[in-house]
């Protein structure tokens, strides 16, 4: 496992899965940035998710900024996220 995180920082290629990481906690909505190996680039991917009337509804979203490393593209994914539920709320599951 470590001789392929690091080969790939070596060689500038990206791992060819994806990440998945613990959900982020946001006005009741849980985050989880899930970024997507794009070349030798990781694309901003994730999910938004919340329990409505007992249903778990949940909205997925791929974007087409990519950044040099999982950690980034995850923390990126983050912050659209949060600034997605500010403005949009429920609306994103409809």
């Amino acid at each position: 496992m470590l001789g392929k995180i690091f080969g790939s920082l070596f060689s500038g290629k990206a791992d060819n899965t994806s990440v998945k990481a613990e959900a982020v906690l946001h006005e009741g909505y849980e985050i989880f940035a899930e970024p997507r190996p794009s070349g030798a680039q990781w694309q901003v991917a994730g999910r938004i998710e919340k329990d409505i009337d007992g249903t778990r509804k949940s909205h997925v979203f791929i974007r087409a900024d990519t950044m040099p490393s999982a950690d980034e593209a995850s923390e990126h994914m983050i912050r659209k996220a949060k600034v997605m539920i500010d403005q949009q709320g429920e609306s994103l599951f409809h």
